[in-house]
């Protein structure tokens, strides 16, 4: 398994914030002015190398940060957005009508950590989110590929040797690029300077259907991102609702 993680940012600063890298509670983080808002954008190149047959979720990668100080108690919106590109392949061989087939699946999720290490660590609402999944399934039943392979004997009898017949094929490759993007929320955030991670993870599933003679790969990518995050204040007693 192949795996490449490069992370490069840019920070982005708007007429009413201040924006910082992420950095920890202490002096020097103290000394961060308060902001109403933070914003970072970057070119996040997570890539999880092609799966074969088999089920992989890497672990939680930082893949965006910054920081916010708050002056009192405050509730905030993150809003999250990243290019996810998503690779199935999947091969189908048959022969003499047996089933072939096989299923892959690739997705990315996404989730926001705040104060993360801290006693204060909290996972954004509403959680993990996936921001790409595709299952693709190919299945068929062909005779196969006979040429050569016929005889017929002193009776006139057509007769086939299986062990000659090739296996006929197959194939289909989605490739795709699309953004997306989600509003995390948290509520009652206290006082302080408070560390915003975005947090991506690959998820890869394939499976060979059948006699198990087709190929299935999957891979999943994450290109250029941004995390904004907004210091709010939400209506009081309905601010969150979770089924």
């Amino acid at each position: 398994m192949k795996r490449m993680l490069l992370v490069s940012t840019i920070a982005v600063v708007v007429s009413f914030a201040v924006v910082y890298s992420f950095m920890p509670v202490g002096s020097s983080a103290q000394a961060l002015p308060s902001s109403k808002a933070a914003v970072q954008t970057g070119d996040i190149q997570v890539l999880e190398g092609l799966l074969g047959p088999g089920d992989t979720d890497t672990d939680w990668d930082t893949v965006l940060t910054t920081s916010l100080k708050t002056s009192q108690q405050k509730d905030l919106v993150i809003d999250v957005s990243a290019e996810i590109g998503l690779l199935t392949r999947t091969l189908a061989k048959s022969k003499m009508g047996e089933l072939d087939g096989a299923s892959a699946t690739a997705g990315v999720q996404f989730r926001v950590l705040i104060d993360g290490g801290t006693p204060n660590e909290r996972i954004a609402y509403p959680g993990d989110v996936v921001f790409g999944r595709r299952t693709q399934t190919l299945t068929a039943v062909f005779q196969g590929l006979i040429e050569g392979c016929l005889t017929v004997d002193d009776e006139g009898n057509v007769i086939i040797d299986e062990e000659c017949v090739e296996p006929e094929e197959l194939e289909l490759i989605l490739r795709t690029m699309n953004a997306n993007a989600f509003s995390f929320v948290l509520d009652d955030l206290g006082a302080g300077v408070h560390g915003v991670e975005v947090q991506a993870r690959i998820v890869l599933a394939n499976e060979l259907l059948g006699t198990q003679q087709g190929e299935v790969e999957a891979e999943a990518l994450i290109g250029k991102g941004t995390v904004s995050v907004q210091e709010v204040r939400l209506v009081k007693g309905a601010d969150i609702i979770l089924d």
